[in-house]
């Protein structure tokens, strides 16, 4: 491919430094900029900033939020004594796509991993607890992802949260609706048996 004039590969650059967009994907994409009118690429660009400026934590549950408190943990409707723990914001949009969780989050904002040199500290592990030494939550979920990292998060959070006399359990993890059990891994059939509950 013939190179790219340098404002228009600077965008392209932009594009591909966001995860999961490769160069194809970053092309399309700053072309389709190219397309706008003025009035649209400025609105673009202040729907950026506007992200950047105005969307920051929720100083009760670290989830992002334009104020404050986030509407969640702003809902009397919601039970605050229910917490369930994720690894980001996406894993919360997931849970509350479902409509079944009526309780409150928290979110890590990633998992423990040595290997990227992530520990605990580098985690919202310390605003959990502060929000459990608060009292009023009876039951922590933890809910985060069921690879290594997430499994090992999921164990120092429990370590670190049963001495404090708050129920704490794990989502179950299983067999996809669809799947056929002889195509799954030991660690899948072992969490279905596992999370097997009445029917």
């Amino acid at each position: 491919m013939e190179e790219l004039i340098k404002p228009l590969q600077d965008l392209v650059d932009r594009f591909r430094s966001l995860d999961g967009v490769g160069k194809k994907s970053a092309l399309r994409m700053a072309f389709s900029v190219l397309d706008m009118s003025e009035e649209d690429a400025v609105s673009f660009a202040q729907s950026i900033l506007d992200a950047k400026t105005k969307i920051g934590l929720c100083k009760c549950c670290q989830n992002i939020s334009s104020e404050e408190i986030c509407p969640i943990c702003a809902s009397s409707s919601r039970d605050h004594s229910l917490v369930c723990v994720v690894e980001d914001y996406q894993s919360v949009m997931a849970l509350e796509k479902v409509r079944e969780f009526n309780g409150v989050y928290h979110v890590l904002h990633g998992t423990i991993s040595p290997m990227k040199g992530i520990g605990p500290d580098k985690l919202k592990i310390k605003e959990l607890l502060e929000r459990i030494n608060e009292g009023g939550i009876s039951e922590v979920i933890v809910a985060t992802n069921p690879t290594v990292e997430g499994e090992a998060t999921a164990m120092y959070i429990s370590r670190l949260l049963k001495p404090l006399g708050v129920r704490v359990t794990r989502i179950a993890n299983g067999l996809p609706v669809g799947a056929d059990l002889e195509f799954a891994d030991e660690v899948t059939l072992f969490r279905a048996i596992q999370g097997r509950h009445d029917i």
